[in-house]
């Protein structure tokens, strides 16, 4: 059922637009740090690493901002962050053209999954073990990375993980954007910021042709698809159903996909649906009645925007952070999507022992033949599974060997 302005004015609340502006803070202050780490990784100028920034904003602005008027829910989408993480380790490996095609065909492929209806039936097809675990594998290193930041800077990093621990105890929603005031505090104090560049400006978005490679679709371009589809929209409408909006998913996978299409060229490594800051949104903290919930979507969506348009001010902030924060930033934050992560390898009994193949094989970071540990790990955990599973079953293989006798 579509919105009309008359109905949007009359559902409007305070609650609702501080829920919407929290899910874009807390995007912000996790999520996104894992972006500029990937463009620090793959030494991107901050006039492409802007166009990224704007991209993934705008692209997730106009998404959440159509389908929650359209579909009156809560429907935050973001940008893909188990996908930033794989483009950390995948993309110094390659050109930003080479990325930006792999990138066109990973959200085509979303598209098409999308629209066909097929998404349903794409995720049962994946033991639910295998996908917890390449994703869990993915982020892992992030997790680690916080203690390991630690010797270099003992006293940011400290600050940050205990502020981490007591705002989880006493207001969790918060205990991210909390450690990025206290890092960024702590950092001025220690001068080790440089914000003296920074100069809010609107983004002039840059082009990239894309250069058609079929290492660079095997090593990134399938992986990002596939750790998108199961790590953002299978979680994301788990988020929306379980909290009473059954929306077929279709519409929402199928737009998404389309966006993050059209956004490619520009950087962009897609727009998914979103699932932690979605539980924001969705629950009583944003509305006591569900039906007025949507604003919170619609409010999301135009913050988005407007910051996105400043994306490139957005870079330099992030710049002019030292890395031991962003390190450490971007662990703490993850710590909820690793523990997602390992819970699903662990829940998936039957499956245990060729997701720990996946999350060993991906965690590794391993590459051979030009690919990286995330398709690895999702191969050799496939084969795993297809050996103790399928077709030699525990009844079938006594029948089959007797046979043979």
């Amino acid at each position: 059922m579509r919105t009309t302005w008359q109905e949007f004015r009359a559902d409007q609340s305070l609650s609702a637009w501080v829920a919407g502006l929290l899910a874009v803070l807390i995007s912000y202050a996790g999520p996104l740090v894992i972006v500029f780490e990937a463009a620090r990784q793959a030494q991107l100028s901050t006039a492409m690493t802007s166009s990224w920034i704007w991209a993934i904003s705008i692209g997730s602005g106009l998404t959440g901002l159509i389908l929650s008027w359209r579909l009156r829910t809560p429907i935050i989408t973001a940008w893909s962050t188990p996908g930033a993480a794989l483009l950390v380790a995948t993309l110094p490996t390659l050109s930003l053209p080479q990325a930006v095609g792999a990138y066109l065909v990973a959200s085509a492929a979303i598209t098409l999954i999308g629209v066909s209806g097929l998404f349903d039936r794409f995720i049962a097809h994946i033991p639910k073990g295998l996908a917890a675990a390449m994703l869990a594998g993915i982020l892992l290193r992030f997790g680690t990375g916080v203690f390991a930041s630690i010797s270099a800077s003992p006293l940011l990093v400290l600050l940050m993980i205990a502020t981490f621990l007591v705002f989880k105890r006493l207001r969790p929603r918060y205990a991210i954007a909390a450690v990025m005031g206290v890092g960024i505090a702590t950092a001025m104090a220690l001068g080790q910021t440089h914000f003296a560049g920074v100069e809010f400006e609107l983004v002039r978005p840059t082009l990239v042709m894309p250069e058609w490679s079929t290492h660079a679709v095997l090593s990134l371009g399938l992986p990002l698809a596939l750790v998108t589809l199961t790590g953002q929209y299978v979680p994301g409408m788990a988020v929306l159903r379980s909290s009473g909006y059954p929306v077929p998913a279709a519409g929402i996978v199928g737009l998404t996909g389309l966006v993050s299409l059209l956004l490619a060229p520009f950087g962009s490594h897609g727009v998914n649906l979103a699932a932690i800051t979605a539980a924001i949104c969705t629950g009583k903290e944003a509305h006591e009645q569900p039906a007025k919930r949507y604003v919170a979507g619609v409010a999301c969506g135009l913050i988005y925007l407007l910051i996105g348009a400043f994306g490139g001010a957005l870079a330099l902030v992030f710049a002019s952070l030292p890395p031991q924060l962003i390190g450490a930033l971007a662990g703490l934050a993850l710590l909820g999507a690793i523990a997602t992560g390992l819970i699903g390898v662990v829940q998936d009994e039957p499956h245990r022992d060729a997701s720990l193949v996946t999350l060993l094989a991906t965690a590794s970071g391993m590459s051979w033949l030009g690919l990286g540990s995330a398709f690895w790990g999702l191969l050799l955990g496939g084969l795993a599974y297809l050996v103790l599973h399928r077709p030699w079953t525990r009844d079938a293989l006594p029948h089959a060997m007797a046979s043979k006798a």
